[in-house]
């Protein structure tokens, strides 16, 4: 399930031999993501402090980031 809306925020945290990162949002909430979330680009080319938008999606682990992408400047 994934929640209306897409969130803004910065790559915190990436841990790139286990597939998996972090993003803090412009609210200051932090969410996980994994390498399978990255839209658009590989996984390993993506940088700490990198803008993204994403979206939430509800798993059984708990809410986590998905949908992953470079944000869009207009």
């Amino acid at each position: 399930m994934v929640y209306d809306g897409i969130l803004y925020g910065s790559i915190t945290r990436l841990e790139p031999g286990h597939g998996f990162g972090f993003i803090k949002d412009d609210g200051g909430m932090d969410w996980f993501f994994v390498r399978e979330d990255v839209r658009g680009e590989r996984f390993e080319n993506i940088w700490i402090g990198e803008r993204v938008g994403f979206v939430i999606e509800k798993t059984k682990s708990g809410p986590r980031a998905a949908d992953v992408h470079h944000e869009q400047v207009d």
